[in-house]
């Protein structure tokens, strides 16, 4: 694996605006959300006091999330959550997180993988482009759980795009049918 990406360092300003240091620019928490969704580390740090904030803002955005209705996280799993951190010990319920989550990404790393090596299309002229539209699909229904997953090269897409042109309808009716049987497969 390539050598890891430093967190992005966003900035608290006593304003409590939020400032990317790699753009120069203001940033809300749905861009921060959207930088985590992307595969990206994030650090989020009080300019004044040098405080890590990162822990503080990454629940604000569940939060958020959660209160708009879009419920990723169950009631028992709050619950269990709110009691880990009244029990003498409860140091048990993050570790158990991380790795529960480690395993889902290495899990959806191997069913790519697999998925890949016993594809019959896989010798199909066009077959990148089609494999870079099932990882993006993938990465879009995990809602970036993974961090292994990487955007497509645009200037490569457009490549194929032009070279494939005939072929292309083909492919996204393939792709849809694929599409159709991993969701039965869920």
């Amino acid at each position: 694996m390539a050598e890891e990406e430093k967190p992005l360092l966003i900035k608290r300003y006593a304003s409590r605006r939020l400032y990317n240091t790699e753009t120069s620019d203001y940033v809300t928490l749905e861009d921060i959300a959207g930088f985590i969704r992307d595969g990206r580390e994030v650090q989020i740090v009080d300019l004044k006091s040098g405080d890590d904030l990162t822990r503080q803002y990454l629940l604000q955005i569940i939060a958020e999330h959660e209160s708009r209705g879009e419920n990723v996280l169950p009631v028992n799993v709050l619950n269990d959550l709110v009691r880990s951190y009244m029990v003498p010990g409860g140091g048990l319920m993050p570790q158990f997180l991380q790795s529960s989550f480690e395993m889902l990404r290495e899990s959806q790393a191997k069913m790519v993988e697999n998925m890949n090596a016993m594809n019959p299309m896989s010798k199909m002229p066009g077959f990148d482009a089609m494999q870079a539209q099932q990882q993006a699909f993938l990465k879009a229904m995990t809602s970036g759980l993974s961090g292994n997953w990487s955007a497509p090269d645009p200037a490569e897409e457009d490549e194929t795009k032009s070279s494939q042109g005939e072929d292309l309808d083909e492919i996204k009716k393939q792709l849809a049918e694929l599409q159709k049987k991993l969701s039965k497969l869920s």
